[in-house]
């Protein structure tokens, strides 16, 4: 059983020294542990410094592409290199290293695909009131459109199987933490979370610059997100509600137009009757979007199965290597 835990990083050359000396080597339930680290085009000697202080394995971007890009360059370079099960921490040393063991026992014990670790943000002393409301209303949110009870979906501590990995897709280029929540979810995947502690970052965020950008991000992602693995749930709520109100308007136009013996409200049954056929609009858009993301589906299956074939065919290089 191979572990590799992967670190996205940008710029993380003075807190990268503490966060792999903090990863534990030996794990019970796990034969090996490496640790693969994903330079985002760091320009502080990022890499370097990992290779200094431990590091097995580093990708590197040419350039700044992105936390989403850096992480999706990290579980394909984890599975290319065998790995078992995938756990993702951050540069920053806000995580705590020692807690995964307790991350990837619930993968290891067979009941779960994903794990998250929960920092209790609504609780943090070190966020803000408003902070962390926000965050009790945002885990919240993404609950409901993931259909997982995922306690801190914002984390990027977290543990996926080898099978979980080979099925996650990034599409957006902000972040991927919400985004991999919802498709987990749709995708049947079993989502658990695990209570773990988190260190205040004293440094400013490189992907919040700030709360309005952070929300607005977020919420198109989430919207996004919710959109393309569930289109007909989206389409049929916002079609159903115009639906609805034509409804009532028209059903307002035919009173006054029998009460009133036909005089006036012109303007309303239009505006009604626009409104109803812009529902029906989106109901057919609906169905239409459905049909899209069943081909995804097929396509995303291609691809998992294109992941595995690339998968095995590195195992048999790399046993050829070490029989060579």
């Amino acid at each position: 059983m191979k572990l590799i835990i992967q670190i996205p990083c940008y710029n993380e050359a003075a807190d990268l020294p503490s966060v792999l000396a903090g990863i534990p080597r030996v794990i019970p339930g796990i034969d090996c542990v490496e640790v693969l680290v994903v330079d985002d085009g760091s320009t502080d000697g990022t890499e370097a410094v990992a290779y200094a202080n431990g590091a097995d394995h580093v990708v590197r971007h040419p350039g700044n592409r992105g936390l989403a890009a850096a992480f999706r360059s990290g579980l394909d370079a984890a599975i290319r290199l065998g790995a078992d099960v995938v756990v993702n921490t951050d540069g920053d040393n806000q995580y705590p290293q020692e807690a995964i063991p307790s991350l990837v026992a619930p993968i290891l014990a067979g009941k779960a695909d994903v794990v998250i670790g929960d920092r209790n943000p609504g609780a943090a002393p070190y966020f803000s009131p408003l902070k962390r409301w926000l965050q009790r209303r945002g885990a919240a949110t993404v609950r409901m459109v993931s259909g997982t009870d995922v306690a801190d979906p914002a984390s990027g501590f977290r543990a996926f199987s080898r099978e979980a990995a080979l099925r996650t897709n990034v599409l957006s280029t902000y972040s991927y933490t919400m985004e991999t929540v919802i498709q987990a979810g749709a995708s049947g995947l079993r989502v658990v979370s695990v209570p773990i502690g988190a260190r205040e970052v004293t440094r400013p965020s490189r992907l919040m610059r700030s709360m309005p950008h952070y929300l607005a991000h977020s919420g198109a992602t989430i919207i996004r997100a919710f959109a393309t693995y569930r289109p007909l749930a989206v389409f049929m709520s916002f079609g159903a509600l115009l639906i609805t109100l034509g409804l009532i308007g028209i059903a307002r136009f035919v009173f006054y137009y029998f009460a009133d013996g036909g005089a006036g409200h012109v303007q309303s049954v239009v505006l009604a009757g626009t409104i109803f056929m812009l529902g029906w609009i989106v109901l057919l858009n609906g169905l239409l979007a459905d049909l899209i993301a069943a081909n995804r589906r097929l396509t995303e299956e291609a691809l998992v199965r294109l992941r595995r074939l690339e998968s095995r065919r590195d195992d048999e290089t790399m046993a050829s290597r070490r029989k060579d």
